[in-house]
Order: C-alpha cells, then sequence, then structure tokens
C-alpha cells in the first residue's frame, strides 16, 4: 500500500498490539474501565493509549501518548506514521465488530469493502491530522450502521412524509403541482436517493394523463437526524407536475411514490414506498372512485337475459344442440365492454365422487366473449353443447356468469339462468300376445294375455291397451303408470260379433303419456278368426222342413224339440270346456308368478346373508 511505510518491526508491533486487544475485547476487556476518556477514538480504545499508563489512571502531560493525542486536532499535515495508525485502528474496529455481533460471510464482506475503500482513500489523500481522525471515525459509523442492521430492508420505518404535506384538490382537465417532502427520522445519512411516482393508465389507479415518459427526480443526500424538528429542518421536497386526466373520477386517489437510496455506502435493494392522496373533481356522471375502484353511487348497468332457443327445439338426452341466449343491456346511456359469459350446467350424479355438468361444450370451453352491447340493445350468444345421455327428463339449470367493465366501472359483475327441458326415448316392448283360443264362434269369447316392459329412462303415464277390428267387439285394459325398467300386465276378453272376413287380424293399440301429459300411441297385431255358428245336418233332412219353410204343428211338436235340446247340450258342453280351460290357464299362470317372486326373494335373501358375513 503507497504511503504506508512502517518497518517491518513496527507493522510486528502493531498487529501484537491488535491480537492482544481483540483478546481483551473477547474474554470481557476488564481493563477499559481504567482508561481514561481521552483514549477514545470513534467511541473505541486506541492501541497505544495502554502505554506508559500510570497504575492510577492518570495520564502526565509530558507522556508520548498524550503528545499523540493532542496532534490529533492538530491542522499538521499527515504523516506516513499517522496513516499507518489510523489504519491500524480501522482494522482493529473492523475485527471488534465481527467478535461483537457474529457477523456473516456477506456483512464481512461488506465491512471490508468500506475498509479497503477508507484505507486506500488515507493512502493517497493530503490532509490534516484533524481531517485524518474525522475520516476515521466516518468510516467506523459506517462500518457500525453496516454491521448492526441490514440495509436491504425497506427504510419506510424512517423515511416518512412530512408534516407539511397538505392534500391538493385538482379538477378534470387542471395543472396541478405536488410537492412531496421526505424526512429521513434515522441517524444514518442517506445518499443518492431516486424519487419516482407510480403511473398507470388506468383511471382508477391514477388520475393524472401520463404526458411525459418518466417522472423521476433525484437527490444527492439526506442527513441523518436524531430529533423530529431536526428532520423536519433536514427534509427534502420533491415537486412534481401533472395534468389530471379528462375522465378523472371524483374522490381521493392514492398517490404512491417509491425511494431508492444508499446506506453506509451499501444501495437498498427494494426501494421505500411513501403514500399520499390527492382529492379530484371529475364531471358530472363520471363516478366516484372507492376503494374497489368502481363507481359507488348510482346505478350500474345490468345485463339481462331475455330468452333463449335451442336447434333442434326438442332436446334428448345424447343429443348435441345449438344454444342461443337473447341478451340485453338495460342501461339507457352506458355501454358495457370487455364481455365475458361464461355458462356452468347444474352438477349431477348420485354422489359427491361421481358428478358431472348435464351439458358439456363440444368446443372444450364454455366462455364465450363479446367485445361491446350498446344501451338499450340486443344481443345474442350462440354456443354448441352436447346433454349427458344418461339424463332423467326433466329440465336442467343453465347458469350463465357475466363479467364486463362499464365506462369507469372495471369487473362488473352478475348472472342469469336458463332451464333447458331435457327429453328421454320413450321405449318399450312387449312379449308375444297369447290368444285362447284362436278361432271362435260369433258370440263366443277369446282371452288374450300379454306382457309390457318399459326399456326406457323415463316413466310411462296411463298406459291402456285398446283391441278393435270388424269381427269383435272392442275391449281394452288399464295398465297404469310403469317406471323405468316396470312390467305391466295385460288380461282381456274379446267376444266375436261378426265372422272374419280377412286375415284374422285384429289391432292392439299401446297408449301411454309423458311428463308433460303429451300421448303417444303404437299398434301391434294379433291374429282371431271369428265364424259363424254350424248348426247340425239332420236339421236339414227332406221332410223336416216344408216347401214354405214352414213346420207342421204336430211335427214341431214330435221331432224339432229333440233336436233343439241336443244343440244346446253341444253348446253349454262347449261353454263349460272353454271356462274350464280359462280357469285352468288363468290359475297356472298366477302360480308361476308366485314361483317367480318366490325366486326373487330367495335371491335377494341370500344377496343379504352374503353382505352381513
Amino acid at each position: 500500500m503507497s504511503g504506508n511505510k512502517k518497518t517491518e518491526e513496527e507493522k510486528k508491533g502493531s498487529l501484537s498490539k491488535i491480537g492482544g486487544l481483540l483478546f481483551g475485547v473477547c474474554a470481557g476487556a476488564v481493563m477499559l474501565s481504567t482508561v481514561p476518556a481521552g483514549s477514545f477514538a470513534g467511541g473505541f480504545l486506541r492501541a497505544e493509549a495502554t502505554e506508559g499508563m500510570p497504575q492510577d489512571g492518570s495520564i502526565s502531560a509530558n507522556t508520548t501518548e498524550e503528545r499523540k493525542i493532542i496532534s490529533r486536532t492538530s491542522d499538521s499535515a499527515i504523516t506516513d506514521q499517522d496513516r499507518g495508525e489510523a489504519d491500524e485502528q480501522m482494522l482493529y474496529y473492523m475485527q471488534s465488530l465481527e467478535v461483537r455481533y457474529h457477523l456473516d460471510e456477506k456483512v464481512m464482506e461488506n465491512l471490508h469493502k468500506l475498509f479497503d475503500s477508507a484505507v486506500y482513500y488515507i493512502a493517497n489523500t493530503e490532509m490534516s491530522i484533524t481531517e485524518l481522525w474525522a475520516y476515521v471515525a466516518q468510516t467506523e459509523s459506517k462500518m457500525e450502521s453496516t454491521a448492526v442492521e441490514k440495509v436491504s430492508q425497506t427504510t419506510s420505518e424512517f423515511l416518512q412524509v412530512g408534516d407539511n404535506w397538505a392534500t391538493p384538490t385538482v379538477s378534470y382537465g387542471q395543472a396541478v403541482d405536488i410537492v412531496l417532502p421526505v424526512i429521513n427520522f434515522g441517524t444514518e445519512e442517506l445518499n443518492d436517493l431516486v424519487v419516482e411516482p407510480e403511473v398507470s393508465a388506468v383511471v382508477t389507479e391514477w388520475p393524472f394523463a401520463p404526458d411525459v415518459t418518466s417522472y423521476l427526480q433525484t437527490e444527492p443526500y439526506i442527513p441523518g437526524n436524531s430529533t423530529k424538528e431536526q428532520a423536519m429542518a433536514n427534509r427534502r421536497e420533491f415537486t412534481f407536475h401533472f395534468t389530471a386526466r379528462s375522465d378523472v373520477m371524483t374522490g381521493y386517489y392514492p398517490l404512491k411514490f417509491k425511494i431508492s437510496y444508499t446506506k453506509a455506502g451499501v444501495r437498498c435493494e427494494e426501494p421505500a414506498e411513501l403514500t399520499v392522496y390527492v382529492k379530484t373533481i371529475g364531471k358530472p356522471g363520471s363516478g366516484i372512485i372507492g376503494g374497489s375502484g368502481q363507481e359507488e353511487s348510482g346505478a350500474k348497468p345490468r345485463i339481462v337475459v331475455t330468452g333463449f332457443e335451442t336447434n333442434p327445439e326438442e332436446v334428448y338426452a345424447g343429443d348435441t344442440f345449438t344454444l342461443t341466449i337473447h341478451l340485453q343491456n338495460t342501461s339507457k346511456d352506458t355501454a358495457v365492454t370487455n364481455v365475458l359469459f361464461d355458462m356452468q350446467a347444474a352438477q349431477e350424479g348420485d354422489d359427491k365422487t361421481n358428478t358431472y355438468s348435464a351439458f358439456l361444450p363440444t368446443s372444450g370451453s364454455s366462455s364465450v366473449y363479446m367485445d361491446r352491447i350498446d344501451p338499450g340493445t340486443d344481443s345474442d350468444i350462440v354456443i354448441e353443447m352436447t346433454a349427458k345421455a344418461d339424463l332423467a327428463q326433466k329440465p336442467y339449470v343453465l347458469d350463465v356468469n357475466m363479467k364486463y367493465d362499464a365506462g369507469t366501472m372495471f369487473d362488473l359483475t352478475d348472472k342469469a339462468s336458463v332451464s333447458i327441458p331435457i327429453l328421454q326415448e320413450s321405449r318399450f316392448d312387449t312379449s308375444i300376445p297369447e290368444v285362447v283360443p284362436s278361432d271362435i264362434e260369433v258370440g263366443s269369447q277369446a282371452n288374450v294375455m300379454c306382457s309390457i316392459y318399459n326399456t326406457g329412462k323415463t316413466t310411462l303415464y296411463n298406459v291402456q291397451v285398446k283391441f278393435h277390428a270388424d269381427s269383435i267387439d272392442e275391449a281394452s285394459a288399464f295398465v297404469g303408470n310403469l317406471q323405468s325398467g316396470a312390467t305391466g300386465e295385460v288380461d282381456v276378453m274379446l267376444t266375436g260379433i261378426a265372422a272374419t272376413m280377412d286375415d284374422g287380424t285384429v289391432t292392439m293399440e299401446i297408449s301411454y303419456e309423458d311428463e308433460a301429459g303429451n300421448v303417444s300411441t303404437t299398434e301391434k297385431t294379433i291374429t282371431l278368426y271369428v265364424s259363424e255358428p254350424v248348426y247340425d245336418d239332420m236339421m236339414m233332412e227332406d221332410g223336416m222342413m216344408p216347401e214354405d219353410g214352414m213346420m207342421p204343428e204336430e211335427e214341431s211338436g214330435s221331432k224339432v224339440g229333440p233336436v233343439i235340446a241336443i244343440i244346446a247340450g253341444v253348446i253349454a258342453a262347449a261353454g263349460i270346456g272353454l271356462g274350464v280351460f280359462l280357469t285352468i290357464r288363468k290359475k297356472k299362470k298366477a302360480a308361476k308368478l308366485l314361483a317367480d317372486d318366490l325366486l326373487d326373494l330367495e335371491a335377494d335373501d341370500a344377496a343379504e346373508s352374503r353382505e352381513q358375513e
């Protein structure tokens, strides 16, 4: 190091003194209590101050040490010996800080930068002894500040707005000067200050027109202060020239300023932030600025749903359809802009782990964007969606969530809902009808039985079956309501009224109603032949019928009676046989149904037993 011409012996002696002092600091430095106050520089003991000191603590006026202390206030130019003593004291001070505060590597690196800079400055600067030791004291103060606090933290606790701040008032389009008084409540000097406001182009965040590219201002330093009065006296004022926007809102706007600085030779990593307010007066109808950035008074524009339609008109589960929603901006003088619609269908499912939306957009996105809706005008949004295939037949709610801007109001929200009826295809099937007997005579009856199965996912209401043909008397059977998966039974007697003149087809008409009461009809056919009654041939033999077709009274009384009795007996026997047959058949069918029910009950009991095990 240039300027430091100490001999090797002097350097060794100085280093041994420093080492001895460091040991004294670590051990408690008990001898400090006996050292006179004049032996301190910057609050710490000089190494040479202990040399030649009497045991009673007094200092002779003729000692070498006293002459050194007195010479530190001299106007004489410094020598290399003075430079070396200053270097030793600063080195000792830095090392004592490390011991006292247990400093980490980063802080020690900053201290070494300060030390090296000070050594270089002393070695290459001509100054008086008074100036030298004043500079040493200043360097030690900087070391102290660096050691006891992290200068990267924000300094909002000691950088404040001065008490002389008064909130200014400005109307739309007017110019205004904002004078920001900054005071330093800290005891340390702050250097190279940079002050800049946080400017925004959004009217709810910044009330002034951005008419320049930068509002940055600088200040060389703000001195440290020990009292509030000193801080106010040493304040720095920064003046900014602004012009209020023509669309500024009425109210109080916060103005935020960022302040960067250097403290103890280290630049802050994060600037301090100061906030003041300005009162603004906007045009009539411009709105009032609030905490949320929205108008606090007056009616906000609303978007309402006036109706909707689907294509196709009837939507069945599993179908893809186009939904058109009709909208209207109810405001008479304010347009809505940046409108975002988000369609959310009702959640369906049997439990929380098995839920899904009733409708899914075919594009994969349920959002629709619209740039603008003028005041009092209508508009439409169109989206293609698919209804889930397993939806029950009923109306499903679709929520329309809206987010939009209106004039000076931003991120307004609204919500509307539409109900879309979803239909399920009604489906049923029947067993093969049984017709017994399949041939009857006029006046006789046949029994028709079959089952109707509801194979769809919707309920069939008021199910009934009607039979009609020219050869039979019209008959019907009422089955009732059939839930999804249920079975209904049809059992009806058909009476022949005329001989069959065709292939014996009888129409079986099955009808039912949906939830809205609409009737649907399906036709099936059965075959039943009806013939004329057959009489015995002996009734037509010669002699039994006169030529004029009239029977003599005598023969009528003697022969016709037995014939009629025979025919009546045959018919009665046939009727009895048919009745017995039908009765046996019904009993067999009832027994089969009972057996099926018993099998189902046994299966259910077995399943419950397995679950309990």
